[in-house]
């Protein structure tokens, strides 16, 4: 039994699809779909079941994919372990994040850290939002990751930007100020991202408070194709400033009636074993200029 194996496995497990687990494990298609079979026939038993809606676990895979996770997370340990003696002369740091963060906060994070330590490697998985962070972490699977606050006191955070929700409106609406009304806004089809997405429960939320009556014209799973059906007249939107960037420069951009913000932070798993090389990953965070300079622990 090899470790490829394994990764391959709990890659198939959690997208339930084998096109999109190569692309995460940087393999070919055939190469996870041989890796799995050879598993299958050394253990003698069917572990995933191939359908046209994807791959899922048999039970007795159900039992072996949880093994799987165990000693993928033991071989974590060893490599922390190794990277512990190493410090800062090797190693590497693997990033959890979601989009936005991903686009504008860590391109220039990472461009000092590795100019720092060239020698430590830094990988990032880029997932649909907060909740497939924080799965990440919790599995051993990343190192740091960004989440909301506040959070679980499973993690260690801190604190990294305030980003503000903001209303997106079509070129050629006209503002009477720079904050729009519930009545105003409830004019316009609204534009939100997919029910699945944890901005779309924060949003709804919000507008479901303001007691006036608010309906998704249409759901949309990109940030920057929001905007565009936005700028093309179809609706309105409301995302976080991040998300939204950049925004085109004809786009009305307004606040809500009531503020709603998203609190971002980095966080480890508290108590976790951790090597000098994550802890100097944050101590480059805090030199974006956003970094809260006390440590938070919620």
């Amino acid at each position: 039994m090899k470790i490829s194996q394994l990764r391959a496995l709990v890659a198939v497990a959690d997208y339930n699809n084998f096109s999109e687990a190569a692309l995460k494990l940087e393999l070919s298609q055939s190469a996870i779909s041989h890796a799995i079979a050879s598993l299958e026939e050394e253990l003698g038993v069917v572990l995933l079941l191939r359908g046209r809606h994807g791959a899922h676990l048999t039970p007795v895979g159900e039992r072996v994919i949880s093994k799987a996770r165990q000693v993928l997370q033991l071989l974590e340990g060893i490599i922390k372990e190794a990277n512990q003696e190493k410090g800062l002369q090797g190693g590497q740091v693997r990033i959890a994040t979601f989009r936005s963060v991903a686009t504008h906060i860590l391109p220039g994070v990472i461009a000092r850290f590795v100019g720092n330590f060239p020698r430590i490697a830094v990988t990032i998985t880029e997932l649909a939002d907060y909740v497939g962070v924080e799965q990440a972490l919790r599995e051993g699977r990343a190192d740091i990751g960004f989440t909301y606050l506040p959070t679980t006191n499973e993690f260690e955070t801190w604190e990294i930007l305030r980003d503000e929700y903001i209303v997106l409106l079509p070129p050629n609406c006209r503002l009477r100020s720079a904050q729009i009304t519930w009545q105003e806004l409830a004019s316009y089809p609204l534009i939100f991202p997919p029910a699945s997405n944890a901005c779309h429960m924060r949003i709804h939320n919000h507008l479901k408070a303001s007691g006036f009556p608010f309906k998704a014209a249409y759901e949309v799973n990109e940030d920057s194709t929001i905007v565009s059906m936005v700028m093309q007249g179809l609706g309105a939107a409301i995302l976080p400033r991040l998300a939204a960037e950049p925004l085109p420069e004809k786009m009305q951009i307004c606040s809500l009636p009531v503020p709603l913000v998203r609190v971002i932070a980095a966080a480890i798993v508290t108590n976790a074993l951790q090597t000098p090389a994550v802890f100097a990953f944050l101590d480059a965070l805090k030199n974006t200029g956003q970094f809260s300079s006390n440590k938070v622990v919620v």
